[in-house]
C-alpha cells in the first residue's frame, strides 16, 4: 500500500488495521463493525488463480479486502444494499489502493441476478442476516439490525441469487448460525448448489458451536465433507494457533 494515501474519514469514523499486506478498513462503531465471522469465512472460502468472486452483503468491504490479500482471483466485487456502508467500502478499497482489483456496487441482493449477468461468477461469499424475522427490533432500519436481522433480504433471496449467478461448477460459501441449518441445506439442494464441505465453530472446546461454515457448488455431485472443529478460544481472551493464522498475526 502506499504510504501516502489520504482518505476522507466521517465522523465516529476510523481506521483499522487489517494484519495482512498492511491493509486497512474504514469503520464506523456506531453503526457496524465487521466480526469474526466475516474473517473465519475470509479464511474457509477458496479462490483460484484468475477467479471473479462476488460477496454478497458485503457492509464495509472486509471480505473482498482480506480474500484479495488471501488468494490470487483476478476480480472481486462488494454488493452491499447500505449507502453509508458502501461508501465506506469504497473508500478502504481507495485506501489500499485496490481500485482496479476490487468493486464495489450500491445494490440489493434480491435484484443481484439483474444487476450482474448469469453465471459470470466462479465464487460468491456471503455472511448473510442470521436472525429471521424482526422480533425485538426496536429500530428496524438501524444498520446493525439490518446486518443481523432478515429485514432486507432472506436466506433464500440469498441462495437462489447465487445459484443464478454462479459459473457451472463455481462454489459458493457461506457463514451462518447451526439452529438454521436443517433450512440452509434444503434450500442449497432446491436450488441445486450442492453442500461439499462444512465446519463447525466452537467458541470452547466445551461450548455448543455458535457458527457452521459451507461451501457448496453449483451442479455438483452428492457428497460432502464434514470437517473437524474450528474451535475459538483456548481460554478466556487467549485464541487458539489457528485463529492467530486466520486473523495474520
Amino acid at each position: 500500500m502506499e504510504a501516502d494515501r489520504k482518505v476522507v474519514l466521517k465522523e465516529n469514523e476510523r481506521v483499522d488495521d487489517l494484519q495482512r499486506n498492511g491493509y486497512q478498513i474504514i469503520q464506523n462503531p456506531e453503526k457496524f463493525c465487521f466480526g469474526m465471522d466475516a474473517v473465519l469465512l475470509s479464511g474457509f472460502a477458496k479462490a483460484k488463480e484468475g477467479s471473479l468472486v462476488l460477496d454478497m452483503g458485503t457492509g464495509t468491504g472486509i471480505i473482498p479486502i482480506l480474500m484479495e490479500a488471501k488468494t490470487k482471483a483476478a476480480h472481486l466485487t462488494g454488493l452491499e444494499i447500505q449507502k453509508e456502508s458502501a461508501d465506506m467500502a469504497r473508500r478502504s478499497v481507495s485506501l489500499n489502493g485496490l481500485e482496479e482489483k476490487i468493486s464495489i456496487v450500491t445494490g440489493d441482493i434480491k435484484e443481484a441476478g439483474s444487476l450482474f449477468r448469469a453465471a459470470s461468477f466462479d465464487v460468491i461469499t456471503c455472511n448473510p442476516p442470521y436472525m429471521i424475522g424482526q422480533h425485538g427490533l426496536t429500530n428496524p432500519g438501524d444498520a446493525k439490525a439490518i446486518a443481523r436481522h432478515e429485514i432486507l433480504c432472506t436466506l433464500e433471496d440469498v441462495v437462489s441469487q447465487a445459484a443464478k449467478l454462479l459459473k457451472p461448477g463455481g462454489n459458493f460459501f457461506m457463514v451462518h448460525r447451526p439452529f438454521r441449518l436443517a433450512e440452509i441445506m434444503v434450500l442449497l439442494h432446491q436450488y441445486k448448489l450442492e453442500p461439499k464441505r462444512m465446519q463447525m465453530v466452537y467458541p470452547f472446546v466445551d461450548k455448543e458451536p455458535n457458527m457452521v461454515l459451507i461451501e457448496s457448488n453449483r451442479g455438483g455431485k452428492p457428497r460432502m465433507t464434514v470437517e473437524r472443529p474450528l474451535i475459538i478460544y483456548k481460554e478466556q481472551g487467549v485464541y487458539m494457533p489457528e485463529i492467530y493464522d486466520i486473523y495474520g498475526y
